[in-house]
């Protein structure tokens, strides 16, 4: 994830003392004098803005009334309020934004959710065991199809004892999983120099 964004919505006294101490934090801050050009610039898909934190008054009804917000991304503040306290909700939240966002990966037509460790697209969901998650992941990262002795070695992190049917088994359970829950037989293809996503 880039460096995270911050918008500040109609405390333009808040912004002005953020950029005088933007060297004690790591995010890039916005300033919005109003409500609509804050929305506007969201409904019209300004990354940066969309990803962003949002802080604003706890009066701002304008805001709060507005569908295009989601309230895990707002921080509500009452005035007046001490700089490090509001810079300590601030790092959570985008702890928590940093997590979400590295929790879930897109992979063809799916999200492969890390932390519930689940595979879904809009219709249906599939719980994926640990070794699974890392066959997908391990996959995903590869431009070429990996071998069973590959995957072996880099995924089960060799060990003399295992069978390569061991790998092949793993592989085919998790093909056949998941073409049963979104008939799919392509999200892992079997070729003949090995497996590829």
């Amino acid at each position: 994830m880039t460096k995270p964004f911050v918008s500040i919505v109609e405390i333009s006294t808040l912004h002005d003392i953020l950029v005088e101490i933007k060297s004690l934090f790591s995010f890039h801050i916005y300033n919005f004098i109003n409500t609509k050009d804050f929305l506007y610039q969201r409904n019209n898909n300004n990354l940066n803005v969309l990803s962003s934190i949002i802080i604003s008054k706890k009066n701002n009804n304008f805001l709060l009334s507005s569908k295009a917000i989601n309230s895990k991304d707002l921080i509500l503040i009452d005035s007046p309020i001490r700089i490090d306290q509001l810079l300590d909700k601030i790092n959570i939240f985008l702890i928590k934004k940093k997590y979400e966002f590295q929790s879930q990966l897109n992979i063809k037509n799916y999200i492969v959710n890390l932390n519930t460790k689940t595979i879904s697209n809009n219709l249906n969901s599939l719980k994926l065991t640990e070794r699974e998650i890392d066959i997908i992941l391990f996959l995903k990262e590869k431009d070429l199809p990996q071998s069973v002795i590959t995957l072996q070695s880099e995924v089960w992190n060799y060990s003399a004892k295992l069978e390569t049917h061991t790998v092949e088994t793993h592989i085919y359970r998790l093909r056949k999983k998941i073409k049963n829950q979104f008939n799919d037989e392509d999200f892992i293809l079997s070729l003949k120099d090995g497996y590829i996503i």
